[in-house]
C-alpha cells in the first residue's frame, strides 16, 4: 500500500516528517511521498526516517499553478484555473531550474501571506499577526491557510462562534476560499512554465485531486464529460499521472477515475492528502472514507515513466 500525497510541518501538516514516517510504518505502508507545498526542504528528514524504518521514500512536492487551457468562468469573466500539481522524483539541488521555480512560488506565498494578514486585520481580526503565525508554525515559509484558520479561531472566537468542525469548514468557505471575504489569489505561474523547468530531470508529474480542480459537480456524468478532455490535454503537456485514487472521493468515483485514467494512457496515482490534525477526518494511507488502497504497482509505473 502506498500514500503519494502527504504533508508535514514544513508546509500545512501537523506531523513532523519523522512522525509521518513512523505512522506510515505502523500502518504497513510500503512507500510514501512527502509532498509539502512549494518545498522539498522536508526531504532530508523524511528520507532518513524512512531509511531507518525500512520504508521507501519518494521525493515529492505539491504546487499551485494556473491552467489557461481550461479557464474558470465567474460572472461572465474567464480566468485561468488554479490547479494543484504533484511532482515526484524531482531534483533536490537548489540550483536546478525546478528548485528555482519552487523558490519563486515560496516568495509568492510569503507576499500573499502578508496581504492576507493585513486584509484580515482590516476585517476585524486585529490580534492576528505574522509573528503569531510564525510562532505557531516555527517557520515563516510553512505558513498556509490551515494556520490562518487556526489563528482566526484561537484569537477571535467572538467573530466565528463555537470551535467545531462546522466553524472550521465555514472559515474556508466564507473567509479563505476562492469566494471568501478574505481571499487572496494564488500564483500566476502557468503549468507549462513549471513543467518545462523539469525537462531532463526525470521528474514525473501528476495532477492532484483532479475533480476538485476541474469538475464543478462531482458525479459520473460530469466526470465522464469533462475529465477525458482534461487528461488528454495534461498528457500532451507533460503529465504522466492523474490522482485517480484520491483519498476524499468514494470508491465508486475512484474506480471511474482509474478507468478514465487508464483509457487516457496515464498512471492512476493516489494518496490520502494527509494533513494530520488540520484535516482530522483524513487518515494516513486510508483517506477520508477509510477504504483507500493505492496499489504498490503504481510506484513501479511512475519509476518507469521517468
Amino acid at each position: 500500500m502506498l500514500d503519494l500525497h502527504t504533508h508535514s510541518t514544513f508546509s500545512d501538516g501537523s506531523d513532523t516528517p519523522t512522525q509521518l514516517a513512523e505512522k506510515a510504518h505502523d500502518l504497513g505502508i510500503s512507500a510514501i511521498a512527502l509532498t509539502d507545498h512549494d518545498t522539498t526542504l522536508s526531504h532530508d528528514e523524511m528520507s532518513a526516517a524512512c531509511a531507518r524504518l525500512g520504508l521507501e521514500s519518494v521525493a515529492g512536492v505539491e504546487v499551485s499553478l494556473r491552467d489557461t487551457e481550461f479557464p474558470r468562468v465567474r460572472d461572465g469573466v474567464a480566468k485561468a484555473r488554479n490547479v494543484h500539481v504533484l511532482a515526484y522524483f524531482l531534483p533536490l539541488d537548489a540550483e536546478h531550474p525546478l528548485q528555482k521555480k519552487l523558490a519563486s512560488l515560496r516568495h509568492d506565498r510569503d507576499s500573499r501571506n502578508h496581504q492576507l494578514v493585513t486584509l484580515l486585520q482590516e476585517k476585524g481580526f486585529e490580534d492576528l499577526s505574522l509573528a503569531y503565525l510564525t510562532e505557531m508554525t516555527g517557520n515563516v515559509d510553512s505558513i498556509g491557510r490551515p494556520h490562518f484558520a487556526r489563528a482566526m479561531i484561537d484569537l477571535h472566537p467572538e467573530l466565528l462562534g463555537e470551535q467545531n468542525d462546522d466553524t472550521w469548514n465555514r472559515i474556508f468557505i466564507e473567509w479563505l476560499g476562492a469566494d471568501g471575504a478574505a481571499y487572496v489569489s494564488k500564483t500566476s505561474m502557468p503549468i507549462e512554465e513549471f513543467v518545462d523547468a523539469a525537462k531532463g530531470s526525470g521528474t514525473v508529474f501528476s495532477i492532484a485531486h483532479p475533480l476538485v480542480n476541474y469538475v464543478d459537480e462531482i458525479n459520473p456524468t460530469s466526470i465522464e464529460t469533462t475529465m477525458p478532455r482534461v487528461m488528454a490535454s495534461l498528457r500532451e503537456r507533460g503529465f504522466a499521472g492523474v490522482e485517480a485514487n484520491y483519498g476524499s472521493t468514494s470508491a465508486g468515483i475512484r474506480a471511474l477515475m482509474v478507468k478514465l485514467t487508464r483509457d487516457a494512457g496515464m498512471i492512476p496515482t493516489g494518496g490520502s492528502d494527509y494533513h494530520g490534525t488540520y484535516k482530522s477526518d483524513v487518515f494516513l494511507g486510508f483517506g477520508r472514507t477509510g477504504d483507500l488502497r493505492v496499489p504498490d504497482e503504481v510506484l513501479d509505473e511512475l519509476k518507469a515513466a521517468r
